[in-house]
């Protein structure tokens, strides 16, 4: 299945310089799908060399003309959203559903910076020279390069790559070498819609044959990640040395917020789907849920009894509402979450165990926990898993101190029908996003980030084109 594609540099699909390559596995059922190319420190230096070249010309392409790539781009990805959609779930594991809903998100990137490419606003500013402007315009940064986690393989690159050629940039992308047929679908998508070559280059392969050689050349001038916090905190003291720009867009433990005049149905029945969708491996997905005591018991029962009936299988089957985890390690980390909340006292309301009647794949059951402490590693970290940790509490002013103990500080819920409270929680929330009764965050037209420990800048909106700008001041005085 990955036999037409490869390493995508200079606008061609080609093989490595070198001979390995690497397996991709079938989380749900630990099957290899097939076989892709790694590359090598020569193929990187390759690409680098290629984007730079093309850099050249890309930057002095018109904004209208590059709007109208990317809509070419929307409109050929489009067309294979059925195609994308399986890719997904066979390396993801994630239902087939939500995969088609990532791939929309991923369309929907390329449209939004389709039209942003055409208001990359300056603006002009009366100088006390006589006779003088101040002209203040936005330059793209450079040759860009991308680093992508696996857990949403589609939108991830479309959140980097979108704005970085809607403001003139060229870019070299690195996936995660667990979905990389979904990224070369994407590269297709580009190639099919006339992106000029060497503007856009994709390499799979390993920190010392990609990341290193990336990361000391001084011709990237930017870096985007979207990992952990522990790989970014490395990237950005690694882009120190050639003073590179930096997006980080890294991990979550975002609080869930239940005050007593909640709709108690409606907080339930969002909340559920979201902890589970691609089964808790999502980075503004609530893992802390803190409950009023008047709903908590409530509250926690109907939740346990809604992860109860969710259907495991695999994301091709139309009735799976919750895949596997992404491999063998993150069933290890999940299990270890939970032997701590056994030895803080937890009760296991739901789940806590590898389901027994599936006998192949990484699965997990959908798992709820009461009654820990919040050091507790199921309320303290990420739990990136399909694990929610249930706690009560009595105050605002305790709940609000409670949940931004954390160092993440990437999204935050609040569930309320009292507008006064709604919106003192999105003040004194410290997240760079809070959802008030919604877990609606990832839209195109909206900055997407975090805060503190959760990283810096914003991927969607108009903020999203800024960040692969350079500002310039010019003084004209005539």
């Amino acid at each position: 299945m990955y036999g037409s594609y490869g390493l995508f540099i200079e606008g061609a699909w080609s093989g490595p310089a070198g001979a390995t390559s690497t397996d991709v596995v079938d989380p749900a059922s630990g099957e290899v799908l097939g076989t892709v190319p790694v590359a090598t420190v020569a193929d990187t230096q390759r690409a680098i060399a290629a984007a730079e070249r093309a850099f050249g010309d890309w930057r002095k392409t018109a904004a209208w003309t590059r709007a109208d790539t990317l809509h070419r781009i929307a409109d050929v990805m489009t067309a294979r959203s059925d195609e994308a959609a399986r890719r997904i779930t066979l390396e993801t594991g994630k239902p087939l559903a939500q995969s088609g809903r990532e791939w929309s998100l991923a369309v929907d990137q390329f449209r939004w910076y389709g039209e942003e490419a055409r208001r990359i606003y300056g603006r002009i500013v009366e100088s006390r020279a006589p006779g003088g402007r101040l002209e203040v315009s936005h330059e793209p940064v450079g040759v860009v390069a991308a680093f992508t986690a696996w857990n949403f393989p589609a939108a991830l690159i479309a959140r980097k790559v979108a704005p970085a050629l809607a403001a003139g940039c060229a870019v070299i992308v690195r996936p995660s070498v667990e979905v990389p047929g979904v990224a070369m679908i994407l590269f297709d998508c580009l190639r099919e819609a006339g992106v000029p070559a060497g503007v856009a280059n994709l390499l799979i392969g390993p920190t010392a044959n990609t990341y290193q050689p990336i990361m000391a050349s001084p011709v990237v001038r930017k870096v985007s990640l979207t990992g952990s916090t522990r790989v970014g905190q490395q990237m950005i003291r690694d882009s120190a040395e050639t003073v590179k720009r930096v997006s980080m867009e890294l991990g979550g433990n975002a609080p869930m917020i239940v005050f007593e005049d909640a709709d108690l149905d409606r907080a339930l029945d969002l909340a559920v789907p979201t902890k589970y969708a691609n089964a808790g491996q999502v980075c503004v997905t609530p893992d802390r849920f803190y409950v009023h005591e008047a709903l908590h018991d409530r509250f926690a029962e109907g939740f346990a009894a809604r992860a109860r009936a969710l259907k495991l299988g695999h994301g091709l089957d139309a009735a799976t509402q919750m895949g596997p985890l992404i491999n063998e390690r993150r069933i290890a980390a999940i299990e270890d979450i939970i032997a701590d909340a056994d030895d803080r006292g937890g009760r296991i309301l739901a789940g806590g165990r590898r389901p027994a009647e599936m006998n192949a794949g990484f699965f997990f059951e959908p798992t709820v926990i009461s009654g820990l402490p919040d050091d507790a590693k199921a309320l303290a970290e990420e739990n990136f898993g399909p694990i929610a940790a249930i706690t009560r509490f009595s105050h605002a002013d305790d709940v609000f101190e409670r949940a931004n103990a954390s160092e993440m500080g990437l999204s935050a819920y609040v569930f309320t029908r009292d507008a006064g409270r709604a919106r003192e929680a999105a003040e004194r929330l410290e997240a760079g996003m809070v959802g008030v009764n919604s877990f609606a965050l990832a839209a195109a037209e909206a900055p997407f980030g975090g805060i503190k420990a959760s990283g810096m800048g914003r991927e969607g909106g108009t903020e999203g084109i800024l960040d692969y700008s350079n500002v310039k001041l010019a003084q004209m005085t005539v």
